[in-house]
């Protein structure tokens, strides 16, 4: 399907209204997974061409997008990643394990941005980052498409590690679904339980009665709040 490659619009835009120099384009992968964990990648790419083909990862084929994110691991001026594991999301819930991983990401990069391209509408980030937020992001904003193309293959590789080096995780599918539902992963779990990389507090494990004893229960009224339905859509 055609699409219009992604611009630099947005970022010349935070240059000329806020006199940022160094701007990020930031993006997740791994939210709406069972298993492992949210990553974020932090993007930053000047204002030169993109390479031929770059947009949202999810819209590339998955050959495509890690032949992609090794040329763009070398064309952008920086990038860094940082995750929030099972047991972070758990305990902040979705949301403030988003910030945990993006501020990982950011402070990973070798200089500090002046501004933030963060896609979707919510701003998960908050202060002290000056923060753009921007729908569809991973398609319109250069950055922001770089760093969701390094995100999604990384995230991918480290799921299927899991599946080929762990014991606990053979038979889940990791190396197929990265941690997200699907026939083979819910069989799984319905059989086996959930793996030390599983999340422990989501709702997939009301359906499941011979593991429900292991769901974890939230502390924080106000994690749980910032959550705000992650988890839909995800039904078991």
């Amino acid at each position: 399907m055609p699409y219009e490659a992604p611009t630099h619009t947005v970022e010349r835009s935070l240059r000329a209204t806020t006199g940022a120099k160094i701007v990020a384009g930031v993006d997740e992968v791994g939210r709406g997974a069972w298993a492992g964990p949210v990553t974020v990648c932090a993007a930053v790419t000047g204002l030169r061409r993109a390479p031929t083909g770059l947009t949202d990862s999810k819209l590339l084929t998955p050959k495509r997008r890690t032949e992609l994110a090794a040329e763009l691991e070398t064309w952008v001026t920086a990038y860094a990643l940082g995750d929030a594991s099972p047991e972070e999301i758990d305990e902040l819930g979705m949301t403030a394990a988003l910030r945990l991983a993006a501020i990982r990401a950011l402070e990973g990069l070798p200089v500090r941005p002046d501004a933030v391209i963060l896609d979707g509408k919510h701003d998960y980030l908050g202060a002290p980052w000056q923060v753009r937020t921007v729908i569809k992001g991973d398609q319109s904003c250069v950055a922001v498409a770089a760093a969701s193309v390094i995100a999604k293959v990384r995230r991918d590789a480290l799921m299927a590690e899991l599946e080929a080096e762990s014991e606990a995780c053979a038979g889940y599918g990791f190396a197929a679904n990265a941690g997200y539902p699907s026939p083979v992963h819910k069989a799984a779990l319905a059989e086996l339980g959930p793996t030390p990389y599983h999340r422990l507090s989501w709702s997939y494990l009301d359906a499941l009665p011979r593991w429900r004893h292991l769901k974890k229960v939230r502390l924080s009224a106000e994690a749980a709040a910032l959550e705000s339905g992650g988890q839909l859509g995800f039904d078991f």
